[in-house]
């Protein structure tokens, strides 16, 4: 009886320590794989949210020549949209053509490279306006409001590094604070994909989306931005700011 009591008392004791040691390494394991991959269930993308409760992408197009670009350059398009930071839909819209200040006359090259034609830019608010504009729909669409976290998704550095500082320096106007930091979506598709985003279209390309739309357009430039920026989420990208200036 004693060797029996033993034998099933040494079984019980192993039989105990593998269930000990399985557990807490397979429970791990199912912790690891929800931190670390989004659910992508029948509301899309967005849970956990990608860093970000709003993405505002903006894509300016602006005064140019063929040869030498005017001086200064002026903003002639300003498209912005709110993309949920959740389902990564797009929840709203800002749009406007601007007239130009100091060159209001465009280019043929101008129209032929962005499909905007004069009568589009005439009569049109200056940049000015434009920007108290985009101050109140910001506020109107809740941006600005506290624990509202927010930031813009440009495709380059050129949109808020070089243009908009330099055309408000220009009309000796402030560049609002929102704007100078930024996610370059360049720098985070080569951080999802390991490869350098040289361009928009390749972007797309590299990721199976199709272009939609009119190249250098600049409301069409966003939508085509906004889609990349679902794919990289979708891929489990978390975004962070990129660029500041």
């Amino acid at each position: 009886m004693e060797i029996c009591f033993r034998t099933v008392s040494k079984r019980l004791l192993t039989t105990a320590l593998r269930s000990l040691s399985i557990c807490p390494s397979s429970m791990a394991h199912r912790y690891t794989h929800s931190v670390n991959t989004p659910s992508l269930g029948g509301k899309g993308v967005g849970d956990p949210p990608h860093g970000f409760d709003y993405f505002l992408v903006l894509d300016f197009e602006a005064t140019c020549d063929q040869k030498n670009d005017p001086k200064p350059q002026e903003i002639i398009e300003f498209p912005v949209l709110k993309v949920s930071g959740r389902t990564f839909e797009t929840e709203a819209t800002f749009h406007t053509y601007v007239t130009p200040d100091v060159h209001p006359q465009l280019t043929p090259f101008c129209t032929e490279l962005t499909g905007i034609i004069q009568d589009m830019v005439d009569g049109q608010p200056s940049l000015t306006q434009t920007l108290k504009d985009f101050d109140t729909w910001m506020g109107e669409q809740g941006l600005l409001a506290p624990g509202v976290s927010s930031v813009f998704v440009t495709c380059g550095d050129w949109d808020l590094r070089k243009m908009l500082p330099s055309q408000c320096s220009y009309l000796n106007i402030p560049v609002p604070s929102y704007f100078k930091q930024w996610i370059n979506i360049k720098k985070s598709y080569s951080k999802v994909t390991g490869h350098w985003g040289k361009s928009m279209m390749m972007m797309l390309r590299n990721l199976d989306l199709q272009h939609q739309g009119r190249h250098h357009s600049g409301i069409d430039d966003c939508r085509n931005i906004a889609r990349i920026l679902g794919e990289l989420a979708r891929r489990g990208a978390f975004f962070q700011v990129t660029s500041r200036s």
